[in-house]
């Protein structure tokens, strides 16, 4: 068992704890991508590749128009 008291384990901690947050978020929302339809699923995919480009900036690599 690691030293509660050392230098740097709360932020270890929270790091994990960040992580395990993103994970559950993942999950519940593949429990309900697992219950659309394909229709529902191609819209999330748009939805999702339009917030990615808003939040981490123009994918230079692929210059293809939709």
């Amino acid at each position: 068992m690691t030293d509660q008291t050392r230098w740097g384990i709360d932020q270890v901690q929270v790091k994990n704890k960040a992580i395990k947050y993103q994970k559950d978020l993942v999950s519940s929302a593949m429990a309900h991508v697992v219950k659309m339809d394909e229709s529902g699923i191609t819209d999330l995919m748009i939805q999702i590749e339009a917030e990615y480009e808003r939040k981490y900036g123009e994918n230079k690599t692929d210059k293809i128009v939709l």
